[in-house]
């Protein structure tokens, strides 16, 4: 059925009529895609005609036409889009028929609801306002005459592209430079969790700026699978509208599943992936146009002084246009290209030197040099030969300009063809907001980080390839580091590692995560922390390159996964396993003193009977190359020992709003006034504010003597505050789990615990735990984004380890308390 059939059938060619017949296209689920939009288009099409004819006539006015601008004059009409109008005139009405004439189109749409974006202008008005505002000028390229005087229109078309064609040299430089503000402003799209479809890098605003730049006849985009990108995000949007009844260009967390239930996929990861894949399709067309504009322009630009200089005898000799760069590559205008003596046809390295080439220039790979490559090039032997390894490693360790080359190697499908595994990464999303990239992104990232590395170990070939491998198993069943150990030796083998060379990057890969895990959330005074990790990493060399790569991994996740804390804390670990892997076992610590500070307080508790405190910030230490980061505050207590006091402790920094980086609680004795010994509680910790000021220690030590002698609810004032603030709509967090860690400790029992961080969870842990009648001996707190990873050494009252049945009743009691 046709749109005006539709109309027809509802014997109403009115608003009501293009409402209902409106509604019976978005709900025809067989009818979507370019279909569906092209349909409503030409349905809005015929309403607007209808609108245009008769409010013509009433008014009196000849000499004009409606026309369609943006999107809908590109027939793409989504469910909420708006619809662009602009009224076209000769001039030769009055103002008060124009008027009466707009007055007949505009009021009909405003009273459907529908969005209106609406101007009236001559010819002569639109050509001067397009050449005033760059975005009007825009929307006048995709210009489509609706209804009326046709001739006009087809005027103004010949006019607009004719003064966008001569204003290119002005025009496509400030075009450029507003996607390269809305990209700053609004982010990548193939990396967002909830990106905005049309104003993030590589959506559907860049997508319109290539028809720009092709309509300008400077330059093309490329159009191997731009047609395709186009039509996924149109169609992502489409659902989008759909799902929400809203005009929303943003695909956010809470809507993603629906959206892909409506496109038909399994779930919103497989949507964010083909909307991700689709991005970055045209986040390379747009580098691959705007590298080709600009080279075009500065030609144009080049060409009349060269002449002149030419023609004034300075000179016969013509400046080189090409520069080795590599066997088979030269630099040519600013890219690399194939040199005229190559055989890529009998050259299956030239590939990666190509790329090895490009990179350590700091240059982009041409176009046309990739797609040659892509076709012709035979697949290398497996294993690699050597010179293969070799240029793979160069690329890797060529720092921030791999990521260009690698990129340009992706859209042309060569790198999964180099490695075959990479397909199961690529474009794969990473819910975890800590993490800033796609898996794939992040592997490329990880290697720019190690590049930087590289002096700090004696293999910087297997730091750099282990970097790329260390997230190869996201994507199977299970644990990513196991499944990704397997994959990295298959890997590592077929690129033409020796055996040996092959154990240690599936070493690394298998623990990614060892040095960072053990040192924020173990007790490294503890032999079995130490030994645990020694036995994992087994060599010296092993441990420096777990070393490099735990860093270059948290730096290439995302700022909240690295700090000057967890640097120390790593460095410390790293240098304790050392002296374990050269013969030193470490002994049992014995118990440490009190410091001086912490030996006032206890004396003041236990003069008094009540808790002392202190509260300080601690000296900045480095964060890395000319940076510095405050360490934290840190809160020292001495109180009489007695139950509850985790619990209490925690719930009153939560109420000032402190958030607790790490905790230490031990027992001591000291002698009381008669002599005899009395038990004290030492707490050590290290909080933050979560904003604004510190607040004065007297205010804390005041709310923990109520908190202990329970004329403070603490669970109610954070139920109070929780209350006072909106819950913020977003995906359901996965319930809690509290395992006890395997390799724990034999001075006391490690229970993990892994939630979602909110204000008081260490409050309700440490009540868990109290409820339990266990005693903490420390506390090991770690927060990722909105992920906390706590770790308690816990112990009987006996301060004996808990027994195995114990340990799990423990752990199960106080996931059921935070669940």
């Amino acid at each position: 059925m046709t749109s005006t059939e539709a109309i027809t059938e509802s014997e109403d060619s009115g608003p009501s009529g293009y409402a209902a017949a409106r509604l019976r296209l978005l709900q025809q689920e067989a009818r979507s895609g370019p279909p569906r939009r092209a349909a409503l288009a030409r349905l809005t099409d015929d309403w607007l005609t209808g609108l245009f004819t008769s409010a013509a006539e009433h008014a009196g006015v000849r000499g004009a036409a409606l026309v369609a601008v943006g999107g809908y004059g590109r027939g793409e009409l989504s469910p909420r889009s708006d619809l662009d109008l602009l009224l076209l005139h000769d001039g030769t009405a009055d103002a008060a028929a124009l008027s009466a004439l707009a007055d007949g189109i505009w009021y009909p749409v405003w009273d459907l609801g529908l969005a209106l974006d609406h101007s009236v202008r001559t010819p002569g008005e639109a050509r001067k306002t397009a050449g005033e505002d760059l975005k009007v000028q825009l929307g006048l390229l995709d210009a489509r005459p609706v209804a009326g005087d046709l001739g006009l229109v087809a005027s103004l078309r010949t006019a607009i592209l004719a003064d966008w064609r001569n204003q290119a040299p002005k025009r496509l430089p400030a075009l450029h430079e507003l996607c390269q503000e809305r990209a700053e402003r609004m982010g990548e799209l193939q990396f967002l969790l909830e990106p905005d479809l049309k104003e993030a890098r590589g959506g559907l605003r860049d997508a319109t700026a290539l028809r720009a730049v092709a309509a300008s006849w400077v330059a093309d985009a490329p159009r191997e699978g731009l047609t395709e990108a186009r039509r996924v995000l149109l169609d992502a949007r489409d659902a989008l509208h759909l799902t929400t009844g809203r005009a929303t260009e943003r695909l956010a967390l809470q809507e993603q599943d629906q959206v892909a239930e409506a496109l038909g996929l399994m779930d919103a990861d497989a949507l964010l992936r083909q909307v991700y894949e689709a991005a970055r399709t045209v986040s390379y067309a747009t580098d691959v146009t705007w590298r080709e504009v600009n080279r075009v322009l500065r030609a144009r630009s080049v060409r009349p002084k060269l002449r002149a200089m030419l023609s004034g005898g300075l000179g016969s000799k013509a400046v080189p246009e090409r520069a080795p760069l590599a066997d088979g590559v030269v630099e040519a205008d600013g890219e690399v290209v194939l040199a005229r003596a190559a055989r890529p046809d009998r050259d299956p390295v030239l590939t990666l030197r190509a790329a090895a080439a490009a990179a350590e220039a700091g240059l982009p790979l041409s176009r046309h040099l990739v797609r040659h490559l892509a076709t012709t090039v035979r697949p290398l032997p497996v294993p690699w030969p050597p010179e293969a390894r070799e240029e793979l490693v160069t690329l890797l360790g060529a720092g921030e300009p791999t990521v260009g080359v690698w990129e340009a190697l992706e859209a042309e499908g060569i790198i999964t063809r180099l490695l075959p595994d990479w397909e199961r990464v690529h474009c794969r999303p990473q819910r975890n907001p800590v993490h800033t990239w796609t898996v794939d992104r992040h592997l490329v990232e990880t290697a720019v980080r190690a590049s930087s590395l590289t002096r700090r170990v004696h293999r910087p070939d297997l730091l750099l390839v282990a970097a790329l491998l260390h997230d190869i198993g996201k994507g199977w069943p299970g644990d990513h580091s196991v499944a990704g150990e397997v994959i990295a030796r298959d890997m590592a083998t077929r690129i033409g590692f020796d055996k040996h060379d092959v154990g240690v990057i599936a070493t690394l890969v298998r623990h990614h995560l060892l040095l960072v895990d053990t040192a924020t959330r173990r007790d490294l005074d503890d032999p079995a922390t130490v030994r645990s990790v020694a036995e994992a990493v087994s060599t010296a060399s092993t441990l420096e390159l777990l070393h490099a790569l735990t860093e270059a991994d948290a730096l290439a996740t995302g700022p909240a996964a690295w700090s000057a804390w967890r640097a120390a804390l790593v460095t410390d670990l790293v240098k304790r396993v050392a002296a374990v892997l050269a013969g030193e076992a470490p002994e049992e610590p014995e118990e440490a003193a009190p410091s001086a500070e912490h030996e006032r307080l206890a004396i003041e508790a236990l003069r008094t009977g009540e808790p002392a405190l202190t509260l300080h910030t601690q000296p900045e230490e480095p964060a890395g190359e000319g940076e510095v980061e405050p360490v934290g505050v840190e809160l020292l207590i001495a109180l009489p020992d007695r139950p509850g006091v985790l619990p209490a402790a925690a719930g009153v920094l939560a109420l000032h709003r402190l958030t607790v980086r790490a905790a230490d609680l031990r027992a001591v004795e000291l002698p009381n006034e008669v002599g005899e010994s009395a038990d004290l509680l030492l707490l050590s910790w290290r909080v933050a504010a979560e904003y604004g000021s510190l607040p004065q220690a007297a205010r804390l030590r005041a709310d923990l003597v109520r908190a202990l002698d329970g004329s403070l609810d603490i669970r109610a004032r954070l139920a109070e505050r929780e209350a006072a603030y909106p819950r913020r709509r977003g995906v359901k967090a996965p319930p809690p789990r509290v395992t006890v860690a395997a390799a724990g400790s034999r001075r006391a029992t490690v229970i993990e615990v892994r939630a979602q961080d909110a204000p008081g969870l260490l409050h309700r842990i440490g009540n868990a735990l109290e409820g339990c009648a266990v005693r903490v001996r420390s506390a090991h707190v770690s927060t990722l984004g909105a992920n906390a990873v706590d770790a308690f050494y816990v112990t009987g009252t006996d301060g004996e380890p808990l027994p195995q049945i114990r340990a799990a009743e423990v752990a199960r009691e106080v996931e059921k308390a935070l669940g």
